[in-house]
């Protein structure tokens, strides 16, 4: 779920015609029935209604118009937006051939709730699951149940064959589990897993000293659980863990596969989500300039050398390179 993170309003980029790959990131309200800990959108659950059908319609035709070919309806949680159905069969309608729902999962719980979206059109879902045990997963998004809710609902999506993308937020009381989660992950034959490291933004932000971890002591476990993932067969990623730190492994980066394309959130509307990340979202120092991943690695998140600076992170030099 590279993204679900918050988007601050003054950010607007301009973008030619989209590929049939770009995909439209639609933000349709951020109400939510979980309250994690790390959540990105804040308190935006408190101050902002759900977005209307007439909004919702009207970003589905522009971004089809453009050319886009790919839609993820995502929040707050989507599946309490009374909408999502007409708006999942609108986009099919319109000519989506990938639609997503990035969800917190819990409501795929319900068979026959997973067989009325599927009928309406999505054809990927992609829900969260934050810990290998109800313990680690409830106390993170603060949601007694919240846990079994999802297991159930990824056996209940894979029973009905469809495509499962699931999406982990890696902070500091679940990292040392990832290892575990992936087991689980491989029993429950999803097809995609995404370790993202956590944005200090909204909720994350206000937890900061609580949640986040230092990328040093967290990525060792990313890796184990993201290896025992691709042993099985199955695509897997990180998210927001920059090249330096993945020696070896640099095709586990997500940035390197997500989608591009335009993101629509409260009250905004930015044309490239990829823009967006590398000329405002992240940062690098410029001793990066000299590493050899310079071109493509995008650097953390800009909150986290706010946070515990750059010591960790240490470009990778070219054979010959001496540069200090």
């Amino acid at each position: 779920m590279a993204a679900a993170n918050s988007i601050p309003n003054k950010h607007r980029h301009p973008r030619p015609r989209a590929s049939p790959a770009a995909r439209l990131d639609l933000k349709i309200g951020f109400a939510c029935n979980n309250h994690c800990l790390f959540c990105a959108q804040g308190d935006k659950r408190s101050r902002l209604a759900n977005k209307p059908w007439g909004e919702i319609i009207a970003e589905l035709e522009k971004a089809a118009t453009a050319g886009v070919r790919g839609v993820v309806f995502t929040g707050g949680e989507p599946t309490l937006h009374p909408q999502l159905t007409r708006s999942v069969a609108a986009a099919r309608a319109l000519g989506y051939t990938k639609i997503q729902i990035q969800t917190n999962g819990r409501r795929f719980a319900y068979r026959d709730y997973c067989e009325t979206l599927a009928a309406a059109g999505a054809n990927e879902f992609s829900p969260s699951l934050h810990g290998a045990d109800p313990e680690t997963h409830d106390t993170l998004t603060r949601s007694p149940g919240a846990w079994r809710q999802v297991v159930a609902g990824l056996k209940n999506l894979k029973r009905l064959g469809l495509r499962v993308f699931t999406n982990t937020v890696v902070v500091r009381d679940n990292y040392k589990d990832l290892p575990k989660l992936a087991r689980l992950l491989v029993d429950l034959r999803v097809d995609q897993f995404q370790f993202a490291f956590v944005h200090i933004v909204g909720s994350a932000a206000r937890h900061r000293t609580r949640i986040v971890p230092r990328k040093h002591a967290a990525v060792p476990f990313m890796l184990q659980g993201l290896d025992i993932g691709r042993r099985a067969g199955i695509a897997c990623f990180t998210e927001a863990v920059p090249l330096c730190l993945l020696p070896g492994r640099e095709d586990y980066a997500a940035e390197r596969m997500i989608p591009d394309g335009p993101v629509v959130d409260a009250g905004i509307r930015l044309e490239s989500w990829r823009h967006y990340r590398t000329t405002q979202g992240k940062a690098k120092r410029p001793a990066c300039r000299t590493c050899r991943h310079d071109a493509d690695c995008e650097g953390p998140w800009r909150e986290y050398p706010k946070l515990y600076g750059w010591k960790e992170f240490i470009p990778v030099r070219l054979p010959g390179d001496t540069r200090a």
